[in-house]
């Protein structure tokens, strides 16, 4: 017996210096899945759990790096790399006060470590603010909406700006392609105009409802993107491959315009500047990051301020609230940017009656859209992200069934190929942002539907070159500090 549990760990050891090249390589799953392993000959190893809470970590699988951690620190209450793990995911998911928790503890455990000590600090400073601004926070039923406070027409223009112009007060082609020239070679947009496209955008959306119906005329076709997450060279590389958005070429872009990727101003500028330009052209439907919190934590809101001001970052939060949860085009595709429920028996019309203009709740029907993942397993499972939950493949034939629908699309989650087909093909995953975060290696992708039959046909694409500014530059310092 000794000499097999002495071989089991041999073996285990092995699995996690394979686990870690694979790390090392940013091959996070391959990592998760040999880490997986060396549990399973070894289970008594808090090493084996904290390292695979880091590569869940990487994969913004929050809710399984909490789990691997809290077992690491249950094998070993004085592993400090467990707290910090946990740490770590907690202050990624904006649980600042439970983050502070734990980085207590490690500095308890290595009270000489200067690192432990620096991220003590900074989570310190990160929950002082949050309590200040609690404490200055006026009343939901007090709030008034920004857009009183602003009108863009006082706004002046000085004589030596050079960059693109809106004249008359119409947003144009060539306005939207000179903008994006201009992006392109690191130029700002005026605050004028900047603040013309977003208030004219949350006019439009406002008027819609939480579930948007598209109809694609026979002999047409309809391009659906998935998450782009600030790449807005790789957003101009879409444009380039599959053509500027139009009345005859529209798109879909299901959520996640922002955060991460340090051109997320450019990004849904664009996009916005083209809803204006014409409505029937563009689609924007509201994903998991365009939310208050997770723009503090991921970089919008730092990136915000730093090339426009702080009020615009009350006005994007303004109109994120705005923008509808999910579409149906021609009553066969669903497309969501996170998934489904948590319930059988959710109707359309259910989607339709949600009151979406707030920030994102952290359970029910509008969380779970915006939250949600697909699983192999059948049935529903606990969220490896901590919110929103995973579902299976006889979750989706339910839903489908129930309203009548073909395929459900969805975005979401970083895949190799930028899309992934799953549920016996009735659910595919779409995601745009290339090489996400510089060093995910994986492709982009998007999916053009052709009327009447609607079958998807997936367009995949390599990142792009962009100047050097890196991803995560405007976030959350403490963030910054485990990225």
């Amino acid at each position: 017996m000794a000499t097999e549990n002495a071989t089991n760990g041999d073996g285990a050891e092995q699995l996690k210096l394979l686990a870690n090249e694979a790390f090392k390589a940013h091959k996070y799953s391959q990592a998760i899945d040999l880490y997986t392993q060396a549990i399973e000959l070894n289970s008594e190893n808090a090493v084996y759990w904290a390292n695979r809470a880091f590569a869940h970590t990487k994969l913004e699988e929050y809710g399984s790096a909490i789990q691997d951690a809290t077992k690491a620190i249950e094998i070993d209450p004085k592993y400090s790399k467990g707290y910090y793990r946990r740490g770590a995911a907690y202050m990624a998911m904006g649980k600042f006060k439970m983050a502070l928790k734990d980085f207590q503890q490690v500095k308890k455990i290595c009270p000489n470590d200067p690192d432990a000590a620096k991220k003590l600090k900074e989570c310190e400073k990160a929950v002082m603010k949050l309590k200040f601004e609690e404490a200055i926070a006026v009343p939901e039923s007090e709030r008034r909406s920004i857009v009183d406070s602003i009108d863009y027409r006082v706004i002046d223009v000085e004589p030596q700006y050079a960059g693109a112009r809106i004249e008359d007060d119409i947003v144009t082609l060539d306005f939207v392609k000179k903008m994006m020239d201009d992006f392109k070679n690191q130029k700002c947009l005026h605050k004028r105009y900047a603040c013309q496209i977003v208030l004219q955008t949350r006019e439009m959306l406002q008027s819609l409802p939480s579930l948007v119906d598209i109809n694609v005329p026979n002999g047409k076709h309809f391009t659906v993107c998935g998450d782009v997450h600030g790449q807005f060279y790789d957003l101009l590389n879409i444009f380039e491959l599959n053509g500027l958005p139009s009345e005859d070429n529209p798109y879909l872009f299901n959520g996640d315009f922002v955060d991460r990727g340090s051109f997320s101003l450019e990004v849904i500028l664009t996009l916005f500047a083209f809803k204006c330009m014409s409505p029937s052209a563009i689609y924007l439907a509201r994903g998991n990051h365009e939310s208050k919190s997770m723009n503090k934590i991921y970089g919008f809101e730092g990136e915000v301020k730093s090339k426009l001001s702080d009020k615009f970052v009350e006005l994007f939060a303004e109109v994120f609230c705005c923008l509808p949860l999910a579409h149906v085009i021609n009553e066969k595709v669903f497309v969501v940017h996170g998934g489904l429920f948590s319930v059988d028996g959710v109707k359309l019309s259910d989607i339709r009656k949600i009151d979406r203009f707030c920030e994102p709740p952290e359970e029910g029907l509008m969380c779970e859209l915006l939250w949600s993942d697909p699983q192999p397993q059948l049935g529903r499972g606990p969220s490896k992200r901590g919110v929103g939950l995973s579902f299976g493949a006889d979750v989706t034939k339910r839903f489908l069934q129930d309203n009548k629908l073909d395929l459900v699309v969805r975005s979401h989650e970083v895949k190799d190929e930028g899309y992934e087909i799953e549920h016996d093909g009735k659910l595919i995953t779409v995601f745009s942002a290339p090489n996400y975060c510089d060093q995910m290696g994986n492709k982009g992708a998007f999916i053009r539907f052709e009327a009447p039959d609607l079958k998807p046909n997936i367009v995949t694409f390599t990142a792009v070159p962009h100047p050097d500014v890196k991803p995560m530059a405007y976030a959350n310092n403490f963030l910054r500090m485990f990225s």
